[in-house]
């Protein structure tokens, strides 16, 4: 179920759409046990009980405390689910509810909003209560900690996490491009960004325009087959191929593949929640970091694209002179455009969605992999912090950088063609991948 961007909400559609949120998260979690829940799997991951009880707090924050506020932001985040104040590789050793005591203080905190919502003015002129925002985005928060406790799972070692396949996914389409083809993107004045005010995060505002010089873009992600090519060749073992920065990770991490690939006598396979399976070449590598895709490019004689490239490939529409909420178009993702929404747990051969090809003739570029760009994360000319600094301003610098276009394990009403996400370089276990781009 999701919503379209401004779309009226009333105090039923909220109802709703909260409702349908926690089905899905409870799903993804009903099948572990208390201490699977409560185990840190790795430093770099929540306790899954921490995520849900985060969720449910921000909830609480922001849809009973702060909901009608005038000023918004006076009142975040506290105590045991303050993730500025229990950075992740310490929240094993938190007070840890038990998973009952957790889904009480969930049931809880919704019963109240659900009471709150019978009452509340969803017409005053605030900003967090204009257009439904302030619900849209404690939505959209617990879908992404949707993906965050998808990310776990894939970490996960001992019993296998039994995944709630929910999703058969198409094969390529005959006409698509071959993987490694490129298309030619014809630059000109193109406008970023956007100024909706009912969903989007204040990271992707204000829309702003830009020259760009025409630059060429790889039509699909970089598959495992061509990155296969790469690893064949010794990429991972020649210096010339890597940044100062990437050869220093690569050389202390011991890395030489993408995570979860596994070589035997037999060639390399690779591992998906539960299952592990032979290295499909059609599909996008996953769970690449940004110094292997930036090496990859290096020794392609390409590079990766700026995040100004990326949004003007996915969505710009030369012809009407605007860009697009996503790559088809206005219209809201399904299954026959992208590969979103989590119940596939998998990602798809390129070019298996004809109907989600954007403008410029790119595909894929929503759904399967989030796509690494080479543009660290900061503020857009005109930025401003809204309704708190921690979710978009505490982050910005060259420390991040930005991906674009969602995975297989995001919600779709937490991706769109201006949605900006961030992480460091050396993060692999988000399901990221990458396409490619070069000069003209």
């Amino acid at each position: 179920m999701n919503f379209h961007i401004g779309t009226p909400l009333d105090s039923g559609r909220i109802a709703e759409l909260l409702a349908e949120a926690r089905t899905r998260t409870l799903l993804l979690t009903s099948a572990l046990t208390d201490e699977e829940l409560r185990r840190q799997h790795d430093p770099i991951m929540s306790p899954i009980v921490w995520d849900l009880g985060h969720i449910a707090h921000f909830e609480e924050v922001w849809l009973l405390r702060n909901v009608d506020a005038e000023n918004t932001g006076s009142e975040g985040l506290r105590g045991l689910y303050n993730p500025f104040e229990h950075p992740r590789a310490t929240r094993d050793a938190l007070p840890l509810p038990s998973i009952a005591d957790c889904h009480t203080y969930m049931g809880c905190v919704r019963r109240a909003v659900l009471d709150r919502l019978v009452t509340l003015d969803l017409a005053a002129d605030t900003e967090l209560l204009h257009q439904g925002f302030v619900f849209r985005m404690v939505l959209q928060h617990e879908y992404q900690h949707n993906e965050t406790i998808l990310q776990t799972l894939q970490l996960k070692t001992g019993r296998p996490f039994a995944a709630p396949r929910g999703i058969v996914l198409p094969e390529a389409a005959p006409d698509a491009p071959h993987a490694g083809e490129m298309v030619r993107v014809t630059g000109g004045e193109v406008v970023l960004g956007t100024d909706d005010r009912s969903t989007a995060y204040d990271n992707e505002r204000p829309a702003h325009r830009a020259v760009l010089a025409p630059f060429w873009i790889d039509a699909h992600p970089v598959t495992n087959g061509r990155y296969l090519e790469f690893v064949d060749a010794g990429g991972y073992r020649e210096r010339a191929h890597w940044s100062d920065a990437g050869w220093a990770w690569r050389t202390e991490a011991h890395v030489d593949a993408p995570k979860y690939w596994r070589h035997s006598g037999n060639g390399w396979t690779t591992r998906t929640m539960d299952v592990v399976g032979p290295l499909d070449p059609d599909r996008p590598v996953c769970h690449v970091g940004y110094w292997e895709a930036d090496a990859y490019a290096r020794w392609a004689g390409k590079r990766l694209p700026t995040e100004v490239e990326w949004e003007a490939a996915a969505s710009w529409d030369p012809v009407a002179g605007a860009g697009r909420l996503y790559p088809w178009g206005d219209e809201s993702p399904d299954a026959t455009r992208c590969n979103l929404d989590q119940l596939a747990f998998d990602t798809a051969p390129v070019g298996a969605y004809p109907r989600g090809v954007s403008p410029s003739g790119c595909w894929g570029m929503m759904g399967d992999v989030w796509e690494w760009t080479s543009s660290d994360f900061n503020a857009y000319p005109g930025y401003r912090t809204f309704p708190y600094p921690e979710y978009s301003e505490a982050f910005f610098g060259d420390g991040y950088k930005v991906l674009r276009g969602g995975s297989w394990a995001t919600r779709p009403g937490a991706v769109r063609a201006t949605f900006r996400n961030w992480d460091y370089p050396i993060r692999r276990q988000i399901f990221s991948g990458f396409r490619c781009a070069r000069d003209d």
